[in-house]
């Protein structure tokens, strides 16, 4: 079985934010796969796909800094080993319209991912990062993160949610070194 985990805040307030992408990753993934029925367990939203094997769509609904609680809860509940688990969320270190795969590594700073290695037995976990570009002059992270995107940043934000979920997938289907030969350039 394989869980892909989107991170994000829950409420309406924070749905087309910045720090929302994971989320936005998963929407996608549940839209390509004929997904629209999600079940509330163990602080998260969950979905169940069935292909050659078991898939587990993820989006805790505990906040960003939180995400761990909900995500270790179900790697335990599932039975899954961190090495299944691919999480995906926003990285300012990365520009706007780019991804970058990573099977393992520190937080870099973000919180949730912060929080996913605290709450996990390992941090060998696939990471499917979502550039969402630093914040302007003058702007502080928080402000910056929880902001929505620009209509010229649309295109490139549609973009880069397509190809996240296609590296999800990639991922499920045939593996992480082969997306991260496929979505790493």
């Amino acid at each position: 079985m394989k869980m892909v985990v989107g991170l994000g805040n829950p409420g309406s307030e924070y749905s087309d934010t910045r720090h929302n992408v994971g989320f936005m990753a998963i929407d996608e993934l549940a839209r390509r796969w004929g997904i629209s029925s999600w079940k509330k367990r163990n602080q998260a939203l969950v979905a169940e796909y069935r292909a050659e094997e078991p898939v587990v769509l993820i989006k805790p609904q505990t906040y960003m800094n939180l995400s761990g609680i909900a995500v270790g809860e179900l790697v335990r509940w599932y039975k899954v080993l961190p090495e299944d688990v691919i999480v995906i969320f926003d990285d300012m270190d990365v520009p706007l319209g780019r991804l970058r795969l990573r099977t393992k590594g520190g937080s870099g700073g973000h919180r949730g991912i912060e929080s996913l290695l605290t709450h996990l037995t390992s941090g060998s976990f696939a990471r499917v990062r979502i550039g969402i570009d630093r914040p302007p002059t003058n702007w502080q992270v928080v402000d910056y993160v929880l902001s929505r995107f620009t209509p010229e940043e649309q295109p490139l934000l549609n973009e880069s949610i397509a190809r996240a979920a296609e590296a999800g997938e990639c991922i499920v289907k045939q593996g992480m070194a082969k997306a991260m030969n496929l979505y790493n350039k």
